[in-house]
């Protein structure tokens, strides 16, 4: 069966279909509210919103499993009232109607002590493969095993596009990035993670990367058309790993804007 990786038009959400079906989300930052409010904005808890909108998403494409792509909640390092009271029931009603696999980021210390259901499964931060897919935050190098993967799905950059109008007024969109691994900075680079890559170069070549949009809409990001490779997070990205420049940007409607150099 070929592995069909598709973006929900509309949602920052993937559903990628091989053996089993999987939905995918990336960056929900739970307890994000609580960090604000300490920084002088009140906004009430939108927790309820997001556990509604991936029911949705369950009932409408009725998937197998869901794939946690990282940052699951927000405060770091510590775990703060509003998710010690609010991110449990999320994970736990979740994990009633399907099993939940999490890939921890940068945000999700402590996340094991926040749910008991035993449908929940935690992987390493450095990821791993689920089905033949690989999946990984992005804030650690990646387990060397999913890079062979035909599919490499990751997050943590919350990548936006910055547009701007003739009266300078600017806005920006989350966005997807869909790119390759650099095989050239792969094979002269002297960092020590691609000199100790017992990997088929070949393979490599042949991979795809995604990175996923945070599906969390006010937990900010990066306006990739406003930077260079050494402003992006994660050292996956930072060391060129990631071809950054080639990568082809799609708007959450399924627009392509193009590669990044190019725009």
């Amino acid at each position: 069966m070929k592995i069909r990786v598709i973006p929900i038009i509309n949602e920052p959400a993937l559903i990628i279909e091989n053996k089993i079906k999987i939905l995918a989300i990336a960056d929900i930052h739970l307890g994000i509210e609580w960090d604000l409010y300490k920084s002088g904005f009140s906004i009430p808890t939108l927790t309820t919103r997001h556990l509604d909108k991936i029911q949705a998403l369950i009932h409408e494409h009725n998937p197998d499993r869901l794939v946690f792509v990282g940052d699951i909640k927000h405060n770091v390092p510590s775990i703060s009232w509003q998710e010690r009271n609010e991110v449990p029931l999320f994970l736990n009603t979740i994990a009633e109607k399907i099993p939940l696999d999490i890939f921890p980021g940068n945000h999700d210390g402590g996340i094991e002590l926040l749910y008991g259901n035993k449908n929940i499964a935690l992987h390493s931060s450095k990821g791993g493969c689920i089905d033949g897919i690989g999946y990984f935050h992005g804030h650690t190098w990646p387990n060397p095993e999913i890079l062979e993967a035909p599919y490499v799905i990751t997050a943590h950059n919350h990548p936006t596009i910055r547009f701007r109008d003739k009266l300078g007024y600017t806005y920006s969109d989350y966005v997807w990035v869909r790119s390759k691994f650099d095989i050239k900075t792969i094979s002269t680079s002297k960092n020590n993670f691609f000199s100790n890559l017992d990997t088929n170069i070949d393979m490599l070549a042949k991979s795809e990367v995604i990175i996923m949009p945070p599906f969390n809409d006010i937990c900010g990001g990066i306006s990739i058309n406003e930077i260079d490779e050494n402003n992006l997070i994660g050292p996956a990205f930072t060391s060129g790993l990631v071809d950054f420049y080639n990568a082809e940007i799609y708007l959450l409607d399924g627009t392509r804007l193009g590669k990044v150099k190019d725009i």
